[in-house]
């Protein structure tokens, strides 16, 4: 049977109207975009990982030497453990504060929206220049707190995990404010008729309903963390000694202070094997990849 194609873009057949669904050609774009400014960098930093490379002349082939090398690197125990840690804490400190904020960004409090737009200024900033402010507020001699902080290595830790959180809780604040305003209403006046308090509500509907965008903020957090460098750079330095010499910070080191370009190839393959391994597993758990509505509450 014929159909017709209405001004609007949808498709008319006895007498029922369908939507249209965009081609395919739409996504080229972002698929481009992506190939080339995502997929083409890890393919080459993968190859590269796999020669000996001083950023001069031709790359030569090693093998696994890289890969071994880095197994071998007394450092690596050392690295691993402080990126799994800063992983942990920047998530515990930037998921509770930002669910918080979210939860309340989301309400209908007088003067919400000019504070919210206030809390999301940090983000706009850039990590350099951020860092760049803490060390001078963090200065021992000139600075708001008349102490070496960034001398000693719990002070130097917390400083990277509160300054990263500082950056970035803006942003995933915006993300649980959304999936708070996704939540029916409705889960709301039935646990108020049944006599539950607002903490109830809190702990009974709005997390189990921010379920997966607690999933989604989290594996952000976790690859950002993941490859987190100026501010540990521009902070610490690595420092005191090598107790916040993180594995980005490695491969700094490698690419940038010895040349080494090839083991800098591994530790950044290492990096994204290791974001991606995670997140999927995070997915795989959380059962977000099963989930089929857009909206929080459905």
């Amino acid at each position: 049977m014929s159909s017709t194609v209405t001004s609007g873009g949808e498709r008319v057949q006895r007498g029922k109207v369908r939507a249209g669904r965009p081609g395919a050609v739409w996504a080229l774009p972002a698929v481009l975009f992506f190939t080339f400014f995502a997929v083409v960098p890890m393919a080459l930093a993968f190859y590269l990982s796999f020669t000996k490379w001083d950023g001069l002349g031709d790359p030569k082939p090693v093998g696994l030497a890289n890969w071994q090398k880095l197994l071998d690197d007394p450092r690596l125990t050392q690295s691993l453990w402080l990126t799994v840690l800063l992983t942990a804490a920047s998530w515990a400190f930037q998921t509770v504060v930002a669910l918080l904020l979210g939860v309340w960004a989301a309400g209908r409090q007088r003067n919400r929206a000019v504070l919210s737009a206030i809390f999301f200024v940090p983000f706009l900033l850039s990590s350099t220049a951020i860092s760049v402010l803490f060390y001078a507020l963090l200065d021992p001699n000139f600075g708001i707190i008349q102490k070496d902080t960034l001398g000693s290595s719990s002070g130097a830790f917390l400083a990277i995990v509160f300054v990263g959180g500082w950056q970035f809780i803006p942003f995933h604040t915006l993300i649980y404010q959304g999936g708070a305003r996704q939540i029916p209403q409705v889960l709301y006046q039935a646990a108020a008729i049944d006599g539950a308090g607002r903490y109830r509500q809190f702990f009974s509907i709005t997390l189990p309903q921010l379920r997966h965008t607690i999933t989604t903020s989290t594996v952000l957090i976790v690859v950002g963390s993941l490859t987190y460098f100026e501010t540990v750079l521009i902070l610490t330095k690595g420092g005191p000694g090598t107790d916040t010499a993180i594995l980005p910070y490695l491969m700094y080191e490698a690419g940038f202070k010895t040349y080494d370009f090839g083991y800098a190839s591994a530790i950044a393959s290492a990096l994204v094997l290791a974001a991606t391994g995670l997140s999927l597993i995070l997915i795989r758990l959380t059962g977000f990849g099963g989930m089929r509505s857009t909206r929080e509450g459905m």
